[in-house]
Parts: structure tokens; C-alpha cells; sequence
């Protein structure tokens, strides 16, 4: 099993390229299953989640075409299976996003209860209950969700608790339903907004995105597009704290810059210094002394939960102390006890931890208990003196594109490590 070989103390420096965005590919690959027509999808990342979702197409009978330079072509014109097998689902929750399109589709969907990160309780229920709401049948038997629909049809339906999933999955249900749908209270996040802007492509009527109420009437059938995914808000915002935390300077490009305010204005309070050089292109430098800040998750436009454990980690090496309060996932601080093997001084109390701030981290053995966590070990290796030795690396493959590589662009002194 690969384990990454880190080696603190090196300040950051050069610019690299963000990567397209995990979390609005996974989605826009399900949404291809409500058309027949081509769907065509450029800056398409290479990750462990994204070749599960391919696969995951591939069982229903999606032909994928994939090339490194033109991105990938989905051809759904000959689906024949609508089940979503538990060895696949169990790996990734977003397995969960083919059931919408399925069902709309198709009229029947049988998928494994999802698994994933084990970050939380993140229930299907708001799911669910939307798809019962536009008129489906469903039956929970023997861990499978079965469903059933003649044709879906228009509702209005509440999300409570907000959820981006779930958000996702009945707005594309809803693009072949009868009549028009009503999704209040949805999310807000920037890869709602890029399914979005995938469907409407399609032939799909959709009003309202990027707002809280989604509007969308229902049309006989969607046809192929061309695609370009937008690229990945916490992949960017990884690097930049990974520049302050070592008092580099870099260069960020193929940015939204639009979507980074929340960790933006969070690093400048700490007192990075971050210049917006155009609206796709940002410069991160780590000089002086970091204050220790105050930081709740919430969703989208709030700091992202996304980046929690990240922040841990600056506010960890800051002077004075910060309250980090996570409010999406109750169980997201698995991270903490791994930090304090490299002396960060963290002390968690229900869905708050306290940080005070340490003179400096020490390298040591660490495991990676989830995607997040991974990566804020690399970025404690980064900042720490000695080796730092991070197993159970495949967790960061999910959700970072060649990390190691990326970081030996910038300087960094990191390998990864077989057996």
C-alpha cells in the first residue's frame, strides 16, 4: 500500500494548474444517463473517485471513450442495467448521483445503500423523500434502494437539512419530469451551479441557480453537449494555505477566483499577503508571523467544511489561539489526534476544537483517516521539521490529482512510496 514520504521545512515557490473540480465531475458524468445523444466533458481530473464513477457508468452500459487531450465522450444509447453494485457504492458516496437520472430516465434504479469518507452521518433521506414527492415508488430492502416511476412529475420540495447531493440528484430527476419543480432551500455550491449550466446545455430548463430556490420545467428529453468542468475551489485553496504554512510564493492558475472569497478573506485575516492577478490566476505569499483566526464551516458561500482540516493545521503553527467549529459533519475532527503526534496543540470538544498556537510541528508517522485528513497531513509534513510519513494514501487519491508531483513542482521535498 502507497505511503507519502515528506520532508518539512521548504518553502513553497512557482505556479502550478488547478485541476477540474471532483465534485461537479461525478455529477455531470451521472447526468449524462439522461440522454442518449453524446455527452462530450473536457478538464476531467484523474482520480480514484472519478474511475469509480466511469465504472460505476460502465456496469449500467455507458461506453466511455476517454483521451488525455479532448477530455471524454459518454455514449449512453445502449443502457441495460439499472442497478448500482454494493463493491462500488460502498467506496464512494456520490454512486448515489446515478439514481435521479435512472429513474427519470429509464423509470427504474436499484442502488446499494452509499458509502465513503467516514466522516459522518450523511443520510439519503432529503433524496429520497424528493423522489417520493415527484411521484416514485421506493423500497429499502436487504441494503438496496429500489425505486420506480412510470414518469416522475413537478413538485415543490423543502431540503432540511441543505444538501448538495441531494440537491444534485433531484434537480437532474426533475429535468425529464411532468411539469415544473420547485427545490427550496437547495444548494448553492459552485458545482450545483456547473451541473446546472451541463443540463441547461443539454436542452434542460433551469432557473435560479446558484441561488437557495431552483426552478426547473420538466421537457420530453435532453440531448449531448460539450462541456468544460470547472476547476477544483478546494484543490486551489489546499495550495494556497500550503503556501503560507511554509512562507512561500506561488502562483495559482486555471482558478474561479469568485468561488475562493470565503478561504481568501480567512487567509488575509491570518495575514497572508494574496493578490488576485485576473479572475482565473492568484499569487499566495506566507511572510511574518500568522495570527490565529476564529473559523465556522458552513455551506456554500460559507467556509467550507471541505477545507477544515487544512485550516486546523495553519491555526495550529499561528500565534495565539482559534476556535475551529465545524457545523456540516459531526464527525470531522478524526484528523486531530494525528496533528497532535506532530505536536499540534488541539483539544476537541463536540463539533469545536480549541488550537493554541505551537512554535512548530515535528515530523513522525501519521495515518490519513479520510480524504481531507490526508491532505492536511501532507500539508503538516510540509510545514514540519524532519520526515512525516503518511499511510493509507489512497484516501488523497480520491480527491487530488498527482499531489506529490504537483508539490515537486513548487519545491517541495515529497515522494511517494510503494509496497
Amino acid at each position: 500500500m502507497d505511503k507519502i514520504l515528506v520532508r518539512g521545512g521548504r518553502p513553497l515557490t512557482g505556479s502550478i494548474s488547478i485541476s477540474g473540480a471532483k465534485n461537479a465531475t461525478l455529477p455531470v458524468l451521472a447526468a449524462s444517463l439522461l440522454t442518449t445523444g453524446r455527452l462530450h466533458l473536457s478538464n476531467i481530473p484523474h482520480l480514484r473517485d472519478v474511475t469509480t464513477m466511469v465504472e460505476l457508468m460502465g456496469q449500467h452500459g455507458s461506453a466511455i471513450t476517454i483521451d488525455e487531450k479532448l477530455g471524454v465522450e459518454i455514449d449512453n444509447s445502449q443502457i441495460t442495467n439499472f442497478t448500482a453494485p454494493y463493491e462500488l457504492v460502498s467506496t464512494m458516496r456520490a454512486s448515489i448521483l446515478v439514481m435521479g437520472p435512472l429513474l427519470a430516465r429509464y423509470g427504474q434504479t436499484e442502488i446499494s445503500l452509499p458509502g465513503g469518507c467516514a466522516i459522518g452521518s450523511r443520510p439519503v433521506n432529503m433524496h429520497l423523500d424528493g423522489l417520493k414527492a415527484m411521484g416514485a415508488e421506493i423500497d429499502l430492502t436487504a441494503g438496496y434502494i429500489r425505486a420506480r416511476a412510470k414518469r416522475l412529475r413537478g413538485a415543490r420540495f423543502i431540503f432540511d437539512p441543505v444538501t448538495v447531493t441531494g440537491t444534485e440528484n433531484l434537480l437532474m430527476a426533475a429535468t425529464l419530469a411532468q411539469g415544473q419543480t420547485i427545490l427550496e432551500n437547495a444548494a448553492r455550491e459552485p458545482e450545483v451551479v456547473d451541473l446546472a449550466q451541463c443540463l441547461t446545455a443539454m436542452g434542460a430548463k433551469i432557473h435560479g441557480a446558484g441561488t437557495s430556490t431552483l426552478i426547473i420545467d420538466g421537457v420530453d428529453e435532453l440531448s449531448g453537449c460539450h462541456h468544460d468542468i470547472i476547476s477544483d475551489r478546494i484543490e486551489a485553496a489546499t495550495f494556497m494555505i500550503a503556501a503560507v504554512l511554509t512562507k512561500g510564493n506561488v502562483h495559482l492558475t486555471k482558478v474561479n477566483v469568485d468561488t475562493l472569497r470565503a478561504p481568501i478573506d480567512k487567509l488575509v485575516a491570518m495575514g497572508a499577503q494574496i493578490e488576485e492577478i485576473d479572475d482565473r490566476t492568484l499569487r499566495i505569499q506566507g511572510n511574518g508571523t500568522i495570527e490565529a483566526i476564529d473559523l465556522e464551516t458552513s455551506p456554500y458561500p460559507g467556509f467550507p467544511t471541505d477545507l477544515q482540516a487544512q485550516m486546523l493545521v495553519l491555526i495550529s503553527l499561528a500565534k495565539g489561539t482559534g476556535v475551529v467549529t465545524e457545523t456540516v459533519f459531526e464527525n470531522r475532527f478524526m484528523h486531530v489526534s494525528e496533528l497532535q503526534r506532530m505536536g499540534a496543540n488541539i483539544r476537541v470538544r463536540g463539533n469545536t476544537a480549541i488550537v493554541r498556537g505551537s512554535p512548530k510541528l515535528v515530523g513522525a508517522p501519521v495515518m490519513a483517516t479520510d480524504l481531507r485528513a490526508s491532505a492536511s497531513l501532507v500539508l503538516a509534513g510540509l510545514a514540519a521539521e524532519g520526515e512525516t510519513l503518511i499511510s493509507r494514501v489512497y484516501h488523497i487519491d480520491r480527491g487530488y490529482e498527482r499531489i506529490e508531483e504537483k508539490l515537486r513542482a513548487l519545491d517541495a521535498d515529497i515522494q511517494r512510496i510503494s509496497g
